[in-house]
């Protein structure tokens, strides 16, 4: 027998009302992810032995280039809530949990302009 509303129970919210639409995030950011890892893998590999020059006119391709914006941002975002949950999980004093989470938020978000806009220098590069 649950102890959940009625209301509760057709919006799918737990106790810290957050809980289902976290754990859909990461189960499609995960499906997105195994696609995205393929593609990024195989592709990778099939360009060993490349020079700089070929490797750069593989990401100025604007699909490869699209693709690659995609797996960045996917990527970090899987990672930077995967990381919170472990925070949430194993940091039990807030004194300590909510700089983490804030610097790990803060150097995810930094990375994924980083990776972008590095991407899009390659791609718009003359």
């Amino acid at each position: 027998m649950s102890m959940r509303s009625h209301l509760g129970r057709v919006k799918g919210l737990g106790s810290a009302r957050e809980g289902t639409s976290h754990w859909w995030s990461m189960r499609v950011s995960s499906v997105a992810l195994v696609p995205l890892t393929l593609w990024f893998v195989f592709s990778v590999a099939s360009m060993a032995g490349a020079s700089h020059a070929e490797f750069v006119a593989w990401v100025q391709n604007p699909v490869v280039a699209g693709l690659l914006i995609l797996f960045i941002l996917v990527g970090l975002k899987h990672s930077r809530e995967g990381l919170q949950v472990v925070f949430e999980d194993y940091l039990h004093a807030d004194s300590v949990k909510i700089p983490v989470m804030m610097l790990s938020s803060g150097a995810h978000m930094v990375a994924a302009v980083v990776c972008v806009l590095s991407v899009l220098m390659i791609l718009f590069k003359g």
